[in-house]
Order: C-alpha cells, then sequence, then structure tokens
C-alpha cells in the first residue's frame, strides 16, 4: 500500500522534482502573464485606431438596415417554400 503513495520529496537527478524548481516555473510563467497584459495594454492603446463616434453610429445603421432586409427576404422565401409544400402534400395525399 505505501508503495501506491507518490512521493513529493526531491529525487537526485529528476527534472521539476525540486520544489524551488517549481516555484521558478510558476514564477517565470506569472512573468510571462505579466508581459503579456503589458503587451496587448501598450498594443491597443497606442497602435489601435478606434473608430469615431460618428463612424460607429454610421456602422450600426448599415447593419440594422441590412439585418431587416435578410429577415424580409427570408420571410418570403419561407412563405414561399410553405405554399410550395401545401401544394404537394395536397397533390399527394389527395
Amino acid at each position: 500500500m505505501a508503495q501506491l503513495v507518490e512521493q513529493w520529496s526531491p529525487k537526485p537527478k529528476v527534472v521539476g522534482s525540486i520544489p524551488t524548481t517549481r516555484a521558478s516555473k510558476r514564477s517565470k510563467e506569472m512573468a510571462d502573464v505579466r508581459a503579456y497584459m503589458k503587451e496587448t495594454y501598450d498594443e491597443m492603446i497606442h497602435k489601435v485606431s478606434w473608430p469615431t463616434w460618428k463612424n460607429l453610429q454610421n456602422s450600426a445603421v448599415v447593419v440594422l438596415f441590412a439585418t431587416f432586409i435578410f429577415a424580409v427576404v427570408i420571410y418570403i422565401m419561407d412563405l414561399g417554400f410553405g405554399q410550395l409544400m401545401d401544394l404537394i402534400y395536397t397533390k399527394i395525399f389527395n
């Protein structure tokens, strides 16, 4: 039974089994995360060109208009297919 228990004590010549190695790996990962967040912030502030409020409003109007047109086209297609299916079912089953 004692053989099934995993040992966490440092083992000679085994990479990653020393607790200080685990801690240094975690601190390196945290430094990588911090560097990533800093680079992301710098890019969002200094390199991204953000649209103006007027451009956002114009884009929103275009999207709403296109959505309305697509909805109308799909509604007309649905009506047409519904009538076609009614015609087919009445011819087949009557």
